[in-house]
C-alpha cells in the first residue's frame, strides 16, 4: 500500500514517464511497429500530417489500440509499476526512481522550451 505522499509522487512520475516512453518516444518505436502503421498525408496548405492506423484484428488490434492511447497505457503502466513495487520493492524502487527522475526532467525541459519559445 502507498504509505506517504513521496511514494505516490514517485509512482506518479514514473508512470507518466513509462507511458510517454511506450506511446510516443522514438526509442520504443520497435514495440509499436507490429501494431501500428504510420501514415503521412499532405494537406492542402502544404503541411504534412502524420497519423497512425491500427493493424490487425483481435489481440493484435487490442494491443495496437492500447499503445496508441496514453490514457489506456497509463493505467497499465501504473498497475505494472505498483504491482512490481509491492511484490519486488528492491528491484522496482530503482526502476521507479529512474523513471520518476526522467519524468521530472522531461517536465522541466518542456517548461524551459516553452519559456524559450515565447
Amino acid at each position: 500500500m502507498i504509505e506517504n505522499v513521496h511514494e505516490l509522487l514517485l509512482l506518479s512520475l514514473a508512470s507518466f514517464r513509462l507511458t510517454r516512453l511506450l506511446v510516443y518516444d522514438k526509442i520504443t518505436n520497435f514495440i509499436r511497429r507490429p501494431f501500428h502503421r504510420e501514415v503521412e498525408e499532405k494537406l492542402e496548405d502544404g503541411t504534412v500530417e502524420t497519423y497512425i492506423e491500427i493493424k490487425g484484428k483481435g489481440l493484435r488490434r487490442f494491443i495496437g489500440e492500447l499503445l496508441s492511447c496514453h490514457w489506456c497505457t497509463g493505467v497499465w503502466s501504473a498497475a505494472g509499476l505498483y504491482t512490481g513495487y509491492l511484490f519486488a520493492p528492491h528491484f522496482f524502487t530503482m526502476i521507479i526512481c529512474i523513471l520518476a527522475i526522467a519524468g521530472c526532467a522531461s517536465i522541466i525541459e518542456t517548461v524551459v522550451q516553452r519559456i524559450i519559445d515565447e
